[in-house]
Parts: C-alpha cells; structure tokens; sequence
C-alpha cells in the first residue's frame, strides 16, 4: 500500500504540471492578441497612410495566398477598413481578454483559429514575414481548443461545476464554450 501513494503523488504533480504548463500558454497567447490589438488605431486604421491594419490588410492583394481571398480583401475589405477594423481591433481584444481570464476558452481558441487564418491569408506570402509565426499560432490555439485550457487557473474550471449543475440555456452554451 505504501507504493501507491508515491504513485499518486507522481500523478498529481504531472497534471498540476500539465495544468499549468496550459494556463502559460492560454495567457502567453492573450497576450500576443492584446499586443497586437494596440497597433490596429481607428477611425481610419491606417488608411490615410498605408500603414497600420490597412497595409497589412492590403498585403492579401499585392502578394496573394489565395486568389478568392484576395479579391475578397480587395473588393470589400479595403474599401470597408473602418468596418473591417473595428470587427479586428474587437476580436482581437475579446480574444486577448477572455484567454487571459479563460473564459468560454474553447470558443475563443476558435475564434483565434479564424482570426490566424484570416491573417495568415493576408500576409503569408508577404515580404519579411517568418511563416512558422501564423502556423505555430494555428497550432497554440489547436491546443488551448483541444485540452479546454480554461479549466486550468482560468475562470471555466471555477464556474463549470456551476453550470454543469444548472439546467439554464446560458450554463449549456457556456459548458461548450468552455
């Protein structure tokens, strides 16, 4: 008897271990959203300039990744930035804020899926640009998706015995989400 309770112990450092190594890596990539979120400047984003969002936006048409994509950003981002902008600069905000709290974190690595993707659509091919950046943020968000890293040091493992208990729609969706 004395042997399982070292083995125990072994288990219970490997998860807080892996626990903890997922709450780092949830709030290290909140982090990289809310960096990124400082640089997208309304009302014009960078319109009058070429610079900002609009310059990264218009990388899509002058160096394609993918011809309907880039026609899309041409015809309809571009001359929409401001739209555009404040649906990015929000996203990315709300990604960074909720990973950073870790909540509804499942929902919010997939948004963060959608969002790599569609950055990766624009700059990929750009001059300068490191391509490992957009696949290892696809990837960090595959796992914060897959492992429910909320639920380590983030506010999902504190509400979902809550809504695991409650028969509410809201604590349903939030149980997926989370």
């Amino acid at each position: 008897m004395a042997t399982a309770e070292p083995a125990l112990s072994r288990v219970a450092e490997r998860d807080r271990l892996h626990g903890s190594s997922l709450a780092v890596l949830r709030v290290g990539v909140a982090v990289l959203w809310i960096q990124n979120a400082s640089w997208k400047v309304p009302p014009d984003f960078g319109a009058d300039a070429d610079k900002g969002l609009y310059f990264w936006a218009s990388q899509a048409v002058e160096h394609p990744v993918l011809t309907p994509y880039s026609g899309f950003v041409e015809a309809v981002v571009l001359p929409n930035i401001a739209v555009f902008g404040w649906v990015t600069l929000l996203t990315e905000a709300g990604l960074g804020a909720f990973l950073l709290i870790g909540l509804a974190t499942r929902f919010w690595a997939l948004v963060g899926i959608a969002q790599t993707l569609a950055i990766t659509l624009s700059v990929l091919n750009a001059p300068h640009e490191w391509h490992w950046s957009y696949y290892l943020m696809l990837l960090a968000h595959l796992v914060l998706l897959g492992t429910a890293a909320g639920r380590n040091f983030g506010l999902d493992g504190v509400f979902r015995p809550i809504w695991l208990q409650s028969r509410g729609r809201i604590a349903a969706i939030l149980l997926r989400a989370s």
